[in-house]
């Protein structure tokens, strides 16, 4: 009996993937501080630049949660995201430029978004108002929040989709009303519901072909891809972007066998930066100590109210570089 594969079951979308804007691997990157917690502009458009020549990486997001957007102050975040894009355009490759944007209110979020765009991003990767976290929301808030957005500051959208047992997470239609909104190119799901993610997917795919949806899941990342998705929009990728441009592209291709091998390279940096868990600070930190120590990333400082590692575990984590030698 002749094996058919992944992208064959699944659908067109996977047999597309690589001829559209929006879909294969995007890099959530790391942001880089001085001793003193001032960015430092140069050496933050040196890994910038180094990413943007990565052949595959479809393009670069700044100011998210990797990025530490959370102790960014308003100019700043303007200021990584025209670093970004003035890397980007010295490189020799077209690479999307797309910048964070995490507010409490719409007419902040619109003039985050605006100022986004006049420093040179192509999108915004739209975050829930964190306040809903706590106290929720009504459906047409939600919904509003993002077309507004939208709306207002005329310029295309990612939307981040929260974890579905938080209380900031859109529903499936919420999501469906959002992605009909011309200006919402992406959905960046982190809903970590596997049983849903394939319904999720199929029935936004159905209502909204055009809209990609990308997993975020860097601890599901293989089961996610292989189930149903048009890429990746994640902090490794910042990392280790050859390493993660041949997973995502061999699970796209419906490559079993080059995606597992592929997935066996990159499963002990993932332990190491991870460790079983969800991404946060701390596996942010831990990248960006990693990278750091390999020589390519400028510094290890992450900003306050972060504490630095204790040198005990960057001592494990150059001893467990040692071991594995990754090429990143």
């Amino acid at each position: 009996m002749e094996l058919v594969s992944a992208s064959k079951i699944i659908g067109p979308t996977y047999m597309t993937w690589n001829h559209k804007p929006w879909t294969g691997v995007f890099a959530a990157t790391l942001c880089a501080f001085r001793e003193d917690q001032s960015i430092d502009e140069a050496g933050l458009a040196k890994y910038i630049y180094e990413l943007a020549q990565v052949d595959g990486i479809q393009g670069l997001v700044c100011n998210g949660h990797t990025g530490e957007v959370m102790s960014l102050l308003p100019r700043e975040r303007a200021q990584v995201t025209s670093i970004l894009a003035k890397a980007v355009g010295r490189s020799e490759r077209d690479v999307k430029v797309a910048s964070g944007v995490m507010a409490e209110g719409t007419l902040e979020a619109i003039e985050h978004a605006i100022a986004a765009k006049e420093a040179g991003a192509d999108a915004i990767l739209l975050m829930p108002p964190h306040h809903w976290l706590r106290f929720g929301r009504k459906s047409a808030t939600a919904i509003d929040f993002c077309t507004d957005v939208a709306d207002a500051a005329g310029i295309d959208i990612i939307l981040h989709q929260y974890p579905a047992w938080t209380k900031a997470g859109y529903s499936l239609d919420e999501m469906l009303s959002i992605a009909k909104h011309p200006r919402v190119v992406m959905i960046k799901m982190g809903t970590r519901d596997m049983s849903r993610w394939l319904y999720d997917f199929e029935s936004l795919k159905e209502s909204s072909p055009e809209t990609s949806v990308v997993t975020c899941h860097d601890e599901f990342l293989l089961p996610t891809l292989f189930e149903a998705a048009d890429g990746a929009l994640i902090g490794f990728a910042g990392f280790a972007p050859h390493l993660m441009v041949e997973l995502v592209h061999a699970a796209l291709d419906g490559d079993f066998q080059r995606a597992k091998k592929a997935q066996r390279t990159v499963a002990p940096l993932a332990h190491l930066i991870y460790d079983f868990g969800e991404p946060g600070c701390g596996a942010h930190q831990r990248m960006k100590v990693a990278r750091w120590l390999l020589g390519k990333f400028p510094s290890p400082h992450f900003r306050r109210p972060v504490n630095p590692l204790p040198s005990a575990e960057v001592e494990k984590i150059r001893c467990e570089l040692a071991k594995i030698d990754p090429t990143l």
